[in-house]
């Protein structure tokens, strides 16, 4: 898939989960800050080693995953 380049699965880095270029900075971690509120600007001041597309590329994977598969969920 185009525009997940930066994202990298090593078995020998954060037990094989979805990384931002081979750092143990899981695909997870972006998401689940953005979730709860954080900022695209708030997460690169947290992690200056992060760069704009980094987030951007996982945002893209996750949402490519969460469209793999399909799952019931309780009603609301």
């Amino acid at each position: 898939m185009d525009g997940i380049e930066r994202i990298t699965q090593t078995p020998s880095v954060m037990g094989g989960k979805p990384c931002i270029r081979g750092m143990r900075v899981t695909v997870g971690m972006i998401v689940g800050q953005i979730a709860a509120g954080r900022s695209i600007d708030e997460l690169l001041a947290d992690y200056p080693y992060l760069e704009r597309e980094d987030i951007a590329h996982a945002l893209r994977y996750a949402a490519w995953r969460s469209e793999e598969r399909e799952m019931t969920l309780a009603e609301a």
